[in-house]
């Protein structure tokens, strides 16, 4: 449009039309909404599994140039896999053995190799009387699976780590390798420089809206279903009133904890209740507070993700007697999430009595920083939903990860391009994380929520 308005005015150089070097292409293959690690993982592998250099023309659209409010960039970096589902510990193998392997996956020619500061000193799950049970289930699931996990009796935890008061703790569950934790911003970071190498275009805007096809069809059961196909995708830039249609053959929903609302702009979820169209993504934003305190007679350089049976964690952060801690609120204290902003009384009533009760040196802490940031949480089973949704047959979703999207984000992002490209997963089966379970309301529910 631009080149013809140019070329239908006098003979000079000069254009009306200003044009934005920021805005998308007017045509892409595959366009992926959320530059957050899920969202530059995908990108990464569509480069990297592509047959013919240049093949496969990849957008990734990010609301947030800033990442201010990524949620991605506000983890709390952690990796375990101390989880109850083989398919979490299955995503958390691969993804550790990538973070190991970085620089073979993510290294760029004549760039600084990448330094993720991966500390492995691993996840220590304290359990009390009531699910000593459910510990002893999730260990032998984990070393079926091939986590390298240890059990550990309340004498052995004061022995290995004297610093813990142990009342209360009948079993601990101690990680002894790919367990620990990482810089989030390094691995997002090195995500989108290697994706961008390989060609990826990344833009920064807000998708508002979706231009799609209908076809009718009738089930068995005689209900009628719109099938929507996606045309192209409507990017708002920031600070704007300007905007580019991007027509497109698939999209990637990786927009995190507002997916959901992404997908309600398809009309998913508006459908008549207890149909297929009536569902919504079950995925919202969910505020979670991560603090930062200093305490100089605190535990040293051995101290593990240490994750107390009250649902109070802590970890090291650097060195010098720092450490970050948090806690998910229950269910009826949700915080407002209508902004980031961090309520400081959450720490003095919720975390710290169980801070200072397992570790007596922390009865002197000093709290120094603070910030809040999104879970995409799954109000269905707090577990990621990774796969096409029924009634839109262009839209790839990665989303609902409730929290541990950011280490899961190396094999999530090679099972999602596997599913685009190969048409079905190739290296790991993760078709227990579909759309089917929420259709059918069998929730895989994952019992080591942090």
């Amino acid at each position: 449009m631009r080149k013809k308005a140019t070329e239908a005015l006098p003979g000079s150089s000069w254009s009306p039309l200003e044009i934005n070097p920021n805005l998308p292409p007017e045509r892409a293959d595959i366009v992926i909404v959320g530059g957050g690690v899920v969202g530059w993982s995908i990108a990464y592998w569509l480069k990297q599994k592509e047959r013919v250099r240049d093949a496969v023309k990849v957008v990734v659209v990010e609301k947030d140039p800033t990442y201010s409010q990524a949620s991605t960039v506000l983890s709390a970096g952690g990796i375990r896999q101390q989880f109850s589902l083989p398919e979490n510990i299955h995503l958390s193998l691969a993804s550790a053995d990538f973070m190991r392997n970085i620089n073979e996956h993510l290294g760029v020619l004549n760039e600084d190799p990448v330094d993720l500061q991966f500390n492995q000193s691993g996840y220590l799950f304290l359990a009390s009387e009531q699910v000593a049970h459910i510990m002893e289930e999730n260990y032998s699931t984990q070393r079926y699976a091939g986590a390298k996990v240890s059990l550990l009796s309340p004498t052995q935890v004061k022995e290995k780590f004297p610093w813990i008061n142990t009342d209360g703790v009948v079993l601990a569950s101690y990680g002894l390798e790919n367990e620990g934790w990482f810089d989030p911003w390094t691995l997002l970071n090195a995500f989108r420089r290697k994706a961008i190498s390989m060609g990826v275009v990344q833009c920064y805007g807000e998708v508002t809206d979706f231009k799609y096809t209908t076809n009718v069809m009738t089930t068995a059961d005689g209900e009628h279903l719109d099938l929507r196909r996606i045309r192209s995708v409507k990017v708002q830039m920031p600070n704007s009133l300007e905007y580019q249609p991007v027509e497109c053959a698939i999209v990637v929903n990786a927009a995190g904890a507002f997916s959901g609302k992404l997908a309600e702009m398809l009309g998913i979820g508006f459908g008549p209740k207890d149909t297929i169209a009536g569902m919504s993504v079950p995925v919202e934003p969910r505020k979670r507070y991560v603090y930062v305190f200093h305490c100089p007679d605190g535990p040293g350089l051995d101290t593990p993700f240490v994750i107390d049976y009250s649902g109070v964690y802590f970890r090291r952060e650097g060195l010098g007697g720092n450490y970050i801690a948090g806690t998910s609120p229950e269910e009826a204290e949700e915080p407002d999430i209508s902004n980031l902003e961090v309520d400081h009384q959450f720490f003095e009533d919720k975390i710290w009595p169980s801070l200072a009760n397992r570790v007596p040196a922390f009865e002197k802490l000093k709290v120094t920083g603070a910030w809040a940031g999104f879970y995409d949480y799954n109000t269905f089973d707090q577990n990621g939903i990774i796969g096409m949704h029924p009634l839109i047959n262009n839209m790839y979703f990665a989303t609902g990860f409730s929290g541990h999207g950011l280490q899961h984000s190396p094999a999530v992002g090679r099972a999602v391009a596997e599913l685009i490209l190969d048409g079905n997963f190739k290296t790991l089966d993760l078709s227990g994380l579909s759309f089917r379970r929420i259709l059918a309301q069998e929730p895989m529910l994952e019992r080591n929520i942090v």
